[in-house]
């Protein structure tokens, strides 16, 4: 009497057309390998892009490195601050115009651009110059260091620098007053909402620069 007759699963894909019909395992396993494949290549791309996405700030200020750390250095102002502010101004679109005439990266207004080239000693400037990525940068720069000056003797003069950039002048100057003669922070004498989610902001990206995952939630004004 032969051998009994035993039936062998096949488990795996015929590697080529002269062997037996693939098996319905093989031709469900098929469109399985496919779709895993995928899946992978899918999570990796939104790995990439969100690393992309949450390094947006410090690589857009890498892009401008050539132009931010003379501007910095020439002032002796920090160049994440300089990044900071523009990321906060424009996300470093270069051509930008302001509701109230602010122009170029930084945003600075025509007549604060000839306060600069007045103080440089530059016979020439008109209001087109502000829209150059280098002079902006440097009128800007300029505005932080004399800000930074006025506020030298204060412990923490950075926020009080930042609502002047902002808000002017005469605003800090009186949001300063307010809290040194009622003892709360400048923040809460901040009257413009406007302003102190400014200060907030420029100061989160200036304090968190390399460091993406520390702005996660925190920040209220991000924008596209």
């Amino acid at each position: 009497m032969g051998a009994p007759f035993r039936h062998h699963l096949t488990t795996s894909c015929p590697a080529s057309t002269l062997t037996p019909q693939p098996s319905i395992f093989c031709l469900v396993r098929r469109p399985f390998r496919l779709a895993r494949a995928l899946f992978g290549t899918a999570v990796l791309a939104l790995l990439a892009a969100g690393g992309l996405w949450a390094f947006r700030f410090e690589l857009r200020a890498w892009q401008y490195r050539d132009t931010i750390e003379p501007a910095a250095v020439r002032y002796g102002v920090p160049p994440r601050l300089i990044a900071a502010v523009i990321w906060q101004e424009t996300h470093f679109h270069h051509a930008a115009v302001g509701r109230a005439g602010e122009l170029g990266l930084m945003q600075v207004r025509p007549v604060i651009g000839q306060e600069w080239a007045k103080k440089e000693g530059l016979a020439r400037f008109s209001r087109a110059d502000l829209i150059d990525p280098e002079t902006n940068i440097l009128v800007g720069a300029w505005c932080l260091r004399r800000a930074t000056d006025r506020w030298a003797d204060r412990r923490d003069p950075l926020p009080i620098v930042l609502a002047e950039y902002n808000a002017g002048h005469a605003q800090a100057f009186r949001w300063e007053r307010t809290a040194s003669t009622n003892g709360t922070s400048l923040a809460a004498a901040i009257t413009y909402p406007s302003t102190q989610q400014y200060v907030a902001d420029v100061l989160l990206h200036y304090r968190t620069f390399g460091r993406p995952w520390l702005r996660l939630g925190n920040s209220g004004r991000e924008r596209e």
